[in-house]
């Protein structure tokens, strides 16, 4: 018994070492990664049978690190550091989000690929020829190789069960029994985002190391860009106005009740039938319809939109909303004024229009309008579109957003008056 105690200590005491210069060898390597080592701490777990992480812990079973390094000496170093980058890019609060296998797959790949990329002789692995050509034509299928995109194309593109059992045998390094219930983790994913916002402005200044990634970089700022709620920027188009319902805030329920039990049928004060609240009443949404903007998009993004409309709490039962489309120049505009109105829309409007791309028409004709009082309150002009235009010289007098779809990893710059939207889905 006391020979296998020893026998275990040695194990344990060997596992650790190893996972320590595995440790030492990427900071080494990448100084910009110290940050986040520093927040993972390797904690032996015997008998678990494989690596994990829980956001602060790395828990691994010394079997496994003596095994799986006897067959690739520098295991231990690739292990690590793809724990470390699902951390940095807070993988795991993704998780239940999306659906479970398709995320845990294209978050390994998406680390995978990172270090390769990095070209680390101390992380290389005997079958990374092999991974390279999966991920050559993964990258043209799904385009930059982030955890989203990838996740995204399998979305699109499902997997057979062949293919998936290959992709994982090749890019599997770690467990993810932690990612199940992402509100548990130690630390949260708002901490490992400024940690991933510390690491992005490292990069700049070690940017002349020989070891560099564009997919680090590619992937770093997929996660460290703000994201919106499409509901929640629809907010800055609000007015104040009377809706026609029920107002339970303004109604006295003991005048009310007192009124029935006193004289029978006769409340002595009636609800109010209506109440002041804030509602998206008169804005327009400009389609642009230049050659660059598909017509299944455009679609989707109406369709999207309307979805949020019909939501009563965020909009009047009568509106003034305009959408208008545009190319090079107006094509149509068409007035909504209720549901019926942009039903009939979606079911029968054709997009018009797929010439070249320049914004200022939209905008001259919207002011032409407003000069013309077609809007009682104009709150703000959404515009869709890829971006690529010529956009007006100054600033406009209401609020302007450019709503972009994430499919293009270059997304172009808009004015400084303008508010600039990414939307990962549609």
């Amino acid at each position: 018994m006391d020979r296998e105690n020893s026998l275990t200590e040695k194990k344990e005491e060997l596992a650790g070492r190893i996972l320590r210069l595995a440790r030492d060898s990427i900071i080494v390597n990448m100084r910009f990664m110290d940050t986040a080592l520093a927040q993972i701490q390797p904690v032996s777990r015997p008998g678990s049978g494989c690596v994990a992480c829980d956001g602060e812990s790395m828990y691994y079973d010394s079997e496994v690190i003596l095994r799986q390094c006897k067959k690739e000496p520098n295991w231990a170093m690739r292990v690590y550091l793809h724990v470390c980058l699902h951390c940095i890019f807070y993988h795991a609060f993704g998780y239940g989000k999306m659906e479970k296998d398709d995320w845990s797959l294209a978050s390994d790949i998406a680390v995978e690929n990172i270090i390769i990329e990095l070209g680390l002789n101390a992380g290389a692995l005997s079958d990374d020829a092999e991974r390279l050509e999966k991920l050559r034509v993964l990258k043209k299928n799904a385009g930059a190789l982030t955890a989203e995109k990838i996740y995204r194309n399998f979305r699109v593109n499902p997997l057979s069960s062949d293919g998936r059992q290959e992709l994982i045998r090749l890019f599997e390094q770690d467990a993810h029994m932690y990612w199940e219930k992402p509100e548990e983790l130690v630390i949260s994913s708002d901490q490992w985002k400024k940690i991933s916002e510390r690491i992005q402005a490292d990069l700049k200044t070690f940017s002349k190391d020989k070891n560099n990634s564009e997919s680090l970089k590619e992937n770093l700022a997929e996660v460290t860009r703000e994201r919106y709620n499409y509901r929640e920027i629809l907010k800055r188009f609000m007015v104040m106005g009377e809706d026609m319902t029920v107002n339970d805030d303004e109604f006295d329920y003991i005048f009310y009740t007192y009124g029935l039990e006193t004289y029978g049928n006769m409340p002595l004060v009636e609800p109010l039938e209506y109440r002041d609240v804030k509602k998206v009443k008169d804005f327009a949404v400009v389609l642009d319809t230049s050659a660059s903007c598909r017509g299944s998009v455009v679609q989707s993004f109406l369709e999207k939109t309307y979805q949020i409309m019909k939501e009563e709490e965020n909009f009047f039962h009568q509106m003034n909303l305009h959408i208008i489309q545009c190319d090079n120049e107006v094509q149509s505009d068409t007035k909504i004024t209720n549901d019926q109105d942009f039903e009939a829309f979606l079911k029968n409007g054709k997009l018009l229009g797929f010439g070249g791309t320049d914004f200022r028409p939209a905008f001259e004709y919207v002011d032409r309008m407003i000069e013309q009082s077609e809007f009682d309150n104009f709150k703000g002009l959404i515009y869709f579109t890829d971006g690529y235009g010529i956009y007006p010289e100054r600033m406009p007098a209401y609020d302007s957003m450019f709503v972009f779809l994430n499919r293009d990893d270059r997304v172009p710059s808009v004015p400084p008056w303008a508010i600039k939207v990414i939307l990962d889905e549609i």
